[in-house]
């Protein structure tokens, strides 16, 4: 069954951090994006691999919503270039208007903003509160740790069995892009769970 994928939230750094391909990976996303012709919904930051991300949407003509809190206008140097901004009191209702307007989420390499973001996404949808596809692009083997994290929590009986199958893993944007819009088993697409 194909899902109606219009827009896709994109979870990841402020920061760059130390691997080029990194960045080459939220260049990469941003354009699969404004290809597919599927807005962004992002944090709103100029600065790190969400800049990177938003910059490659608007360069390939994507549309781009970008959603920051007021008291990290500046210290996240807000990005202007975006076709909606939108600034929040609160990062909690930053949170919530990402996740309103996201027909899917996807994780990039990113720091302890980034896992709060998936971490709460992925409580969500164990709980049922949504059942939007949430797919973590392992670029350069980023999410091993991540994802190993996720099974430990499984395997010691803090979560069920099941849980396994909220988190879709795969290499590239492209693949996200597949399992976001096809709403089959992951084990069906030939990629990785939990």
């Amino acid at each position: 069954m194909t899902i109606d994928v219009r827009a896709v939230a994109v979870f990841c750094g402020s920061r760059m951090g130390v691997k080029p391909v990194y960045q080459q990976a939220a260049q990469e996303t941003g354009k699969e994006l404004a290809q597919a012709g599927i807005r962004l919904v992002y944090g709103g930051g100029a600065n790190g691999l969400m800049g990177v991300v938003a910059h490659a949407v608007i360069q390939a003509g994507g549309s781009v919503t970008g959603v920051i809190p007021e008291f990290l206008k500046t210290r996240e140097k807000m990005n202007e270039d975006v076709s909606e901004l939108i600034v929040t009191k609160s990062m909690h209702e930053r949170k919530q208007i990402m996740f309103a307007r996201a027909d899917a989420f996807w994780v990039l390499p990113g720091g302890f903003g980034t896992f709060e973001e998936l971490l709460e996404i992925l409580t969500w949808k164990q709980l049922k509160r949504h059942d939007k596809p949430i797919v973590l692009i392992n670029v350069d083997g980023w999410g091993d740790k991540v994802v190993a994290m996720l099974n430990e929590a499984v395997q010691q009986g803090f979560a069920s069995t099941e849980a396994r199958s909220l988190l879709t893993v795969v290499p590239n944007a492209a693949a996200a892009l597949e399992c976001s819009r096809i709403a089959e088993s992951a084990e069906a697409l030939g990629v990785d769970v939990m």
